[in-house]
Formats: C-alpha cells, sequence, structure tokens
C-alpha cells in the first residue's frame, strides 16, 4: 500500500478517469447504490459478464489471441481507491460515491482485471473498502476503526461471493484474483472456502498480489511452484532490486513470492529481456523488456524499470505496478493454467 501514488503514469490513469467523471457520471448516478449492497443487482458489481465494463477491454495488440470460449470464472476483488485521508465518507467508502466507482472502473478495473478476460467471465463486486488511513493507524482508537472497516470491507466481499457461488457459478471452474487491499480480503476468503474445502477442487490458481502471505496461513493450499500447476497460490510484491522496506524488514514470516516471468520456483532470477509485456497509461500500448524479475527473501525485486520517462520514478516500491508491469506473462499463464485444469479435469464442462 506504500508510495501508492508515486507513478508518474499512474496520476495519468487518474486524470484519465477524472476526465471520463464528466462524461460518465449520468450512467453511474442513474444506478442509485444504496448503503447495503444487494449482489442480485448487476449494478453492485464493477465487473460482471452480463455488465458492459472495463475489464471487457483488450490491448489492441492482444485482440487477435483473445479465448472466446471463456471457460473459467474470474471472482476479482480490486485495491484501495478511497484514498482521500480526510475520510468523507468516515472508515468505508460508500458504494454511491460516484466518482470512486469511476476511478475504480477505470483503473483497477481496466487496468488489472482486464488481464483475466481471455480466460474466465469476470466478476468484481463493489464492496465498503477501508479507507487507505486504516492500513497506518496512529492511535489505539485508530486501531480499533480500522479494524472494524476491514470486517465490514470484507463482510460485503464475502456476501459477493457467497451469492456469486449460488447463483452465477454454475459448476465452472475458479481463478481467484486480487490487488492490494483486495488481497487482504481473498486471504481471508482463500481460507475460508477453500483450505481444506471441497471447493478448492474447482480452483483453477488464486493470483493474490501486493499483500505479504505467511505461507503458514494455510493447511493444504500451497505456494504455485510450476508454471501450469493448479489449485495453488500466486503472490508478489515488487521492488527496486536492492531494497528492502523498513516494514518487510519487520516482517516475522518469508512471504509467499512467485516469480511473474519464470513461474517456476526453480527459476527465480529472469532478466528484463525476457519480459513480452508491460501495460502503462496507454492502455493499448503493450512495452516490451521493460522490467525483469528476482525472488528475494519473500519479495520480487527488479532493475529499474526502463522506459521512456522512467527517470522520473524515484520510489523504489513498485506496488501499483505490481500486475501491469507482467501484464502479458500473467495473461499467458492464466491461460496455461486453465488449459492444464482442463486436462486434470476431464469431466470438465463449460456452462
Amino acid at each position: 500500500m506504500r508510495n501508492i501514488l508515486l507513478f508518474g503514469f499512474i496520476l495519468v490513469v487518474a486524470g484519465c478517469a477524472k476526465n471520463n467523471y464528466t462524461k460518465l457520471a449520468t450512467t453511474y448516478e442513474k444506478e442509485s447504490l444504496q448503503d447495503i449492497p444487494d449482489y442480485s443487482n448487476i449494478h453492485y458489481w464493477a465487473a460482471h459478464p452480463n455488465k458492459k465494463n472495463p475489464s471487457d477491454s483488450t490491448p489492441k495488440s492482444l485482440v487477435n489471441d483473445q479465448n472466446k470460449q471463456k471457460d473459467a470464472d474470474v471472482f476479482f476483488v480490486y485495491p484501495t481507491s478511497y484514498l482521500d485521508k480526510k475520510m468523507p465518507s468516515g472508515w468505508n467508502a460508500q458504494l454511491n460515491d460516484t466518482k470512486l466507482n469511476i476511478n475504480t472502473d477505470y483503473a483497477s478495473i481496466l487496468y488489472q482485471a482486464s488481464v483475466f478476460n481471455e480466460v474466465g467471465k469476470i466478476y468484481a463486486p463493489r464492496y465498503r473498502q477501508a479507507n487507505i488511513n486504516a492500513y497506518y493507524p496512529l492511535t489505539a482508537t485508530d486501531t480499533l476503526n480500522a479494524k472494524r472497516a476491514f470486517e465490514l470491507a470484507y463482510t460485503d466481499v464475502k456476501n459477493a461471493f457467497e451469492y456469486y457461488l449460488t447463483n452465477l457459478n454454475q459448476g465452472r471452474p475458479i481463478i481467484i484474483a486480487s490487488h492490494s487491499q483486495g488481497s487482504t480480503h481473498t486471504i481471508r476468503l482463500l481460507k475460508e472456502y477453500f483450505d481444506e474445502k471441497p471447493l478448492a477442487k474447482k480452483l483453477v490458481a488464486a493470483y493474490v498480489i501486493g499483500m505479504a502471505i505467511d505461507p503458514a496461513s494455510f493447511t493444504n493450499l500451497k505456494a504455485c511452484d510450476k508454471p501450469n500447476q493448479t489449485g495453488c497460490i500466486c503472490a508478489w510484491r515488487t521492488f527496486e532490486e536492492g531494497y528492502v522496506a523498513p516494514f518487510v524488514a519487520k516482517e516475522k514470516f518469508q512471504s509467499i513470492v512467485t516469480n511473474p516471468l519464470s513461474w517456476s520456483s526453480e527459476i527465480t532470477n529472469v532478466s528484463i529481456d525476457e519480459n513480452e509485456g508491460s501495460l502503462l497509461y496507454n492502455f493499448n500500448k503493450i512495452i516490451p523488456k521493460m522490467v525483469g524479475a528476482i525472488n528475494h527473501n519473500g519479495v520480487l525485486w527488479t532493475p529499474k524499470p526502463h522506459f521512456f520517462g522512467s527517470f522520473i520514478i524515484k520510489t523504489k516500491n513498485y506496488h501499483i505496478a505490481d500486475i501491469n508491469f507482467y501484464y502479458s506473462s500473467i495473461r499467458k499463464n492464466a491461460s496455461l493454467r486453465l488449459n492444464n485444469y482442463k486436462e486434470e479435469n476431464k469431466q470438465f464442462s463449460t456452462h
């Protein structure tokens, strides 16, 4: 969650969302969302296969590779977009905050959730996310409020997932995907619904990105060791090579870390030359050879990103681009794992 707005290109993305507000506000405001989500109402989903949304978009250079069958479901939990530290809505975001919804949809839903649209129908619930301040409580009262905020946010995610399972899944294999605060909630979701549970048989893979994951958190769910392995967890947090963040140094465990270029626990250092494509502010431009990937003590390192204007990047924490840096690789890997899942489950059929 640290340094979340420090990339110049992310400011451009945010600017695009704000520019879209005037054009899109009327449409969004017609949704008239209430305080408590009703996931039978399609308006409470940022992404849903029966709702035209930014996750449907594909960079132009990748359109020809798109799989039209969409054999899996992707349950995606988006990161924090409630970043106003003055917390105008309190510790949790309001679902009818039109500007916030537009910023969510034209940032994380477009630039992150879309990476999975080749393999699955994407479901991304709107939820009463905790404010960014919840990660940095300053007082005992703040800590209590932060816990309550995360609990409320998780309750929404959990209710959305239960509605999805009961009414929408129809026996299809599942990919769980998330970033940042979304991963905070997804770790709990995996523990509650998949670890040591029958539903684990339907898990293609979980891409739980941007948060530390203690391997001891799970009994049966394990980190993915091979590119085509199924029923396992992929996770990473990206930093500049050589940098150890103070909060990482304080962690009492070594987090799961997957190399998003090799996808192998045996190949832990992949050069920038092997990265087929990253995605920055121009959604239709895939940029090859931008970053590498080096596993290091529970985090992912990369040499400083190589692209026009990269000299403006001062932060060594690349959290905001955990998915975007490895966009093409993630897209291919999800397809590989799904194909292997289908081979392993000959009884598999689409609905």
